[in-house]
């Protein structure tokens, strides 16, 4: 063993000639508050390990693992813009990686990164906005049910399940749709400026792609796994550290938030009934929006 590889060995030369050190955050789970008993991903709840990755020794960049169908606009949003605000703080590069799905909201959480990758099979695009529902008013009158809605203000109980649809309420919807469809659009063309390859009536129309027809359409930047792209960068020393969200293991098994620090908390007793039915709820708006995805 020659000299070089001798002192390369001892704890010192560790110290002196530190490996590049990327900070892996992980965008899991659908965006935006779900339940009681249930985490989702917001800003509130990202911006702590935000915080924590970008302020790592010998930090090189900051790698995005995305994971989400979609969810909150706001909190996509948010969530994106205070990601670009560090690495701009920081002079840190980002690298955005998709795995089975990012899609809508998590399509934007996506543009966050300066480079964007994704595997083959990845699930990636929907630029779109969806509001769904359910509606009742036939089953109230079949069991003799009297529904009684008391308000001040016109359109204060517009759109309710359990009545008939009112096409003016209808039409309310769909321009406050079109308003966020477009913060998304524009948004989209600002991150990825000279990048898109095909026109807006087919990347803005909600459709969603395999990650090798995203690149051909200009979404993301290539087909890559995050350790070997990091490795071709940074070389074979660099170290991929995993930022955790603060939680015991327990915590995170159970979605729930960190007790005391302003997050989400164990419910008490007297609200149980009503926290099972939101709860219950929240999983099945979670599930169909995987399920949008056939996930």
């Amino acid at each position: 063993m020659n000299t070089r590889k001798l002192l390369s060995w001892l704890p010192f030369e560790r110290f002196r000639n530190p490996p590049p050190v990327v900070a892996v955050v992980p965008l899991k789970g659908v965006i935006g508050r779900l339940g009681p008993w249930q985490r989702g991903l917001t800003l509130d709840s990202i911006a702590p390990t935000l915080e924590r990755a970008f302020k790592l020794p010998s930090l090189a960049a900051v790698a995005l693992v995305v994971n989400s169908p979609g969810g909150a606009p706001v909190q996509a949003a948010q969530i994106t813009r205070r990601i670009r605000a560090l690495a701009e703080e920081h002079h840190i590069k980002v690298f955005a990686f998709a795995e089975d799905v990012a899609a809508s909201g998590g399509y934007w959480l996506l543009t966050a990164g300066d480079e964007i990758y994704a595997d083959e099979s990845s699930l990636v695009g929907s630029i779109g906005v969806v509001s769904a529902g359910f509606g009742f008013p036939e089953f109230l009158k079949r069991f003799g049910i009297e529904r009684r809605v008391y308000v001040s203000g016109e359109h204060k109980a517009g759109l309710d399940p359990f009545q008939p649809e009112r096409e003016e309420e209808v039409a309310h919807l769909r321009r406050i749709q079109a308003d966020i469809h477009e913060a998304f659009r524009a948004h989209v063309r600002a991150h990825r400026q000279g990048k898109l390859k095909a026109g807006e009536d087919e990347l803005f129309s909600g459709r969603f792609w395999s990650g090798r027809a995203a690149l051909a359409l200009g979404l993301i930047d290539g087909i890559a796994d995050l350790r070997t792209l990091m490795r071709e960068r940074y070389g074979a020393r660099v170290r991929l550290l995993v930022i955790a969200d603060g939680r015991r293991w327990w915590q995170r098994r159970l979605g729930l938030g960190r007790l005391g620090l302003g997050q989400e908390t164990v419910p008490p007793r007297t609200a149980a009934v009503e926290d099972m039915a939101a709860g219950l709820l929240a999983v099945l708006d979670e599930h169909l929006l995987w399920q949008r995805y056939r996930l």
